[in-house]
């Protein structure tokens, strides 16, 4: 979900209007079908993606990191084991990045009855079943920032009444032009109001 927004142009330009004497560099580590189980790697190791060799994010000087829910991506394990690993993932970056903040992004609401549509067969019963083991991961997100006091953008609540317009039609998972440019507005809009990133 992450990875559609690109390396910056949907968000970048939003966060100009607001710090327009700030130079903004927006590193976009998203990846496409990938689990939970990545972000320690992404973290410490480096990643490929593609043709692209991202490095360590930690290796970086950052300011701010967002971390999406993976929730399209659910692991096998369970939420106990996709906890333990945010809690490595967030003892780590407190270790090694102390003054960088940590930001949790809930992403848009599946489309219950059309998921993963033109991709998958299945039955209505089945894409249901889908969509809520995605569900579940995604609350889980938010449960866990609220419980550890992590800033929260939460794209899931303020799209359930609107994700048919955010979720594209090709394949009803990712998200639609006008989701994505949600997605970079309450992103842009969060960092601003909370005083996230400093003028």
């Amino acid at each position: 979900m992450t990875q559609t927004l690109g390396a910056g142009e949907t968000i970048q330009p939003m966060l100009r209007k607001y710090y327009p004497k700030k130079e903004l560099h927006i590193l976009n580590y998203g990846i496409g079908s990938t689990s939970i189980f990545t972000l320690p790697d992404m973290l410490t190791k480096g990643v490929i993606r593609g043709s692209e060799t991202l490095m360590p994010i930690l290796s970086k000087d950052f300011d701010v990191i967002l971390i999406e829910s993976f929730g399209n991506n659910p692991i096998p394990q369970g939420l106990e084991k996709n906890n333990e690993i945010l809690d490595q993932s967030i003892k780590l970056i407190k270790e090694k990045k102390p003054n960088a903040k940590i930001v949790f992004v809930a992403t848009i609401a599946p489309n219950r009855d059309r998921y993963a549509e033109n991709i998958v067969n299945l039955t209505t019963e089945e894409r249901r079943k889908w969509a809520d083991e995605r569900i579940s991961f995604i609350k889980n997100h938010i449960k866990y920032a609220r419980d550890h006091k992590i800033p929260l953008i939460d794209l899931y609540n303020k799209s359930l009444e609107n994700y048919a317009d955010y979720i594209n039609t090709s394949d009803f998972i990712h998200p639609s032009n006008a989701g994505l440019i949600f997605m970079g507005e309450e992103i842009a809009n969060y960092l601003v109001s909370r005083r996230i990133l400093s003028p």
